[in-house]
């Protein structure tokens, strides 16, 4: 399966570039349909992890992805699941 990787520590402090990044990332794998992108926040205080859960809780984020999963292993990581068909 193939997978796409977003890590998000270079550009956490421009709110911009975050949201740019994630459409990105998000149109990428609609486009190319990977199955799998893998986003990660960090852990820190956890501030960026809600904000790209906020992002993808949009309702026309949302409906790209087939579901979210926070990495119950770390802290840092959360996986988006997409189903094509």
């Amino acid at each position: 399966m193939a997978k796409l990787k977003l890590d998000l520590h270079d550009i956490f402090n421009d709110g911009r570039s975050i949201d740019s990044e994630l459409t990105r990332i998000i149109d990428q794998a609609v486009t190319k349909r990977i199955e799998l992108v893998e986003i990660i926040p960090g852990k820190g205080s956890g501030q960026l992890k809600k904000s790209v859960i906020r992002f993808l809780e949009q309702k026309h984020i949302k409906s790209l992805y087939h579901r979210i999963e926070k990495d119950d292993k770390n802290f840092g990581r959360i996986f988006v699941h997409f189903k094509f068909k």
